[in-house]
């Protein structure tokens, strides 16, 4: 959900509905959340406008579902933007935006296309979960009701359920010891953690990461880019992310598009595109980015 929305015994993910357990190479066991029939993305000749300045121009793009890709580009060639399109953060200037078989910003009424109003807005909301970079968990309430929250106000989930569902999470994340924790007593790498967990308890369809892990110290970083790998290898997710973590890129993506002011430079499988790309744009910005 966007930042401005919203036992004795704790079980294991096996015992949770509808999680199964993955062990990878991050920091114990890994529980993702299957979803059968996942849907993609498509933006059609979508522009976006802040004043006069054009971030969008006319972007053409499909995630297929199920697929993992992952936006690199220099800061402010419109990849973020991209993603608060997706999230409602932003509204759309021209094109479509799809989730599956429903545009997003726009509906049908009368056998006609016209903007969406806000009950469809909410509806597709729920398809859509995002990881922020500032971690954006609600510091008035602890990790536990952090989790709860979504699911019991906004899809309806019964309390006991959404609990029994955030513990097996927080498990899978390494934190059942937080679970009564606020989080300014929490680090950074176990607030994106929470974070992390907080997104796949609304049970999205499609999980959004802008950025993060680049509000995490260094020794932080490897820990949530291991969660998000066996996540992203373990689940049928549609993810989409951006990062300046060509390691992680490489790892997680099916496929990887360049971006510069607001175009597709350049996309293809993550080997080619880190190995060997044919565009110039792609090769000096991976070199500047690689020596830094």
């Amino acid at each position: 959900m966007p930042p401005t929305d919203t036992t004795p015994d704790t079980p294991t993910p096996e015992e949770v509905p509808g999680i199964s357990v993955q062990k990878g190479d991050g920091p114990g066991p890994s529980a993702v959340l299957p979803r059968g029939g996942a849907p993609g993305i498509r933006f059609e000749k979508v522009v976006k406008r802040f004043g006069a300045n054009v971030v969008l121009r006319e972007l053409d793009f499909t995630v297929a579902p199920g697929e993992r890709v992952t936006l690199i580009g220099p800061s402010g060639s419109g990849k973020t933007t991209i993603l608060r399109l997706l999230m409602t953060l932003e509204k759309l200037d021209e094109g479509l935006i799809w989730i599956g078989d429903d545009t997003l910003w726009h509906m049908d009424k009368g056998g006609k296309r016209v903007p969406a109003n806000q009950r469809h807005l909410h509806e597709m909301r729920k398809q859509v979960g995002m990881v922020f970079q500032q971690f954006n968990l609600f510091p008035n309430m602890n990790v536990l009701r952090n989790l709860t929250e979504g699911p019991v106000r906004a899809l309806g989930v019964p309390k006991d359920e959404a609990v029994e569902r955030a513990r097996g999470l927080l498990d899978m994340v390494g934190l059942a010891d937080k679970i009564d924790a606020h989080p300014s007593q929490l680090s950074g790498g176990q607030q994106q953690r929470v974070a992390i967990a907080r997104a796949l308890a609304m049970e999205p369809r499609v999980l959004l990461l802008d950025e993060v892990t680049s509000a995490l110290d260094p020794e932080l970083v490897v820990g949530v880019q291991d969660l998000l790998r066996d996540i992203a290898r373990g689940s049928d997710l549609t993810m989409l992310c951006v990062t300046h973590e060509m390691g992680f890129a490489k790892d997680i993506s099916d496929r990887v598009l360049m971006f510069d002011e607001g175009q597709i430079v350049e996309e293809g499988p993550p080997d080619r595109i880190f190995g060997e790309p044919s565009e110039q744009r792609t090769r000096d910005f991976l070199q500047a980015v690689l020596a830094s």
